[in-house]
């Protein structure tokens, strides 16, 4: 009885978990966009000590060495030897390389899902999510778009997030970001559309890889403040008064 009851307090609090993240205009966190049924997966590499996973690297070069035709009878002797070393220490580990080496195409096709796979539960749904913006070139319609991102400084000074980590925003008209990773929480209809679009940003032509598109209603500028994001009237306000400033007290974006 005890395990049934447990059960049903699990089932109740996931569906209630999906109903918080599917309410209209619900504030959501990163976290939820990543599809959760993708996520968990035997990936025996990421087991691997650094000392281990440097091994089987060894072995992957030494054997590509030993089936070309390379070097002297001494010096593939002791190619060999080095390599059956470095096979018998992983054995004694636990390591079969040969049967990790033969996952190679399995774990690479997981964590790709895993990273670009989007959670159904909020596609389609209205959600209001803070992260940092990056402008990015109009729409062939001349609509404003930007990418959101989850933390300052990815794909500039940092790598880009995966594609379930980004989303490529379409713009109101009523704000655009006025600077790279500008903090900022947007409101608007988010749905899985998978885009795949090269654009300049500070360090280079950079690939944005966007599992998910926001048709954004609303934004609000924000500060960072120690790790959260925070909205501050104060921080609009002088984003607001710079753009007055330089378009001579023209109305302009916030």
């Amino acid at each position: 009885m005890k395990a049934f009851y447990t059960m049903v307090t699990a089932v109740a609090l996931t569906l209630a978990g999906s109903a918080a993240i599917a309410a209209p205009g619900g504030v959501i966190d990163w976290s939820d966009l990543p599809d959760p049924s993708v996520q968990a997966f035997k990936d025996p590499y990421r087991e691997l000590s650094p000392e281990m996973f440097d091994d089987v690297l060894f072995v992957v070069r030494m054997r590509s060495r030993l089936q070309q035709d390379v070097g002297s009878a001494e010096e593939r002797h002791k190619w060999q030897e080095l390599l059956t070393e470095t096979e018998d220490a992983l054995a004694a580990g636990g390591v079969d390389v040969d049967w990790l080496l033969a996952q190679r195409q399995v774990v690479t096709e997981r964590r790709e899902l895993a990273a670009t796979a989007g959670n159904p539960l909020i596609d389609g749904q209205t959600i209001t999510l803070a992260g940092f913006a990056i402008p990015a070139p109009a729409d062939a319609d001349g609509r404003p778009v930007a990418y959101l991102v989850p933390e300052r400084g990815m794909c500039s000074h940092m790598p880009p997030p995966p594609p379930n980590q980004m989303i490529r925003v379409r713009l109101d008209g009523d704000w655009t970001p006025s600077f790279f990773h500008e903090p900022v929480r947007l409101t608007g209809k988010l749905t899985i559309a998978p885009s795949d679009q090269r654009m300049m940003v500070v360090d280079g032509l950079m690939p944005m890889h966007a599992t998910f598109q926001l048709d954004a209603d609303s934004a609000e500028t924000l500060e960072t403040r120690g790790d959260s994001l925070e909205w501050t009237q104060s921080g609009a306000n002088r984003l607001r008064g710079a753009g007055n400033r330089k378009t001579g007290g023209n109305k302009a974006s916030e």
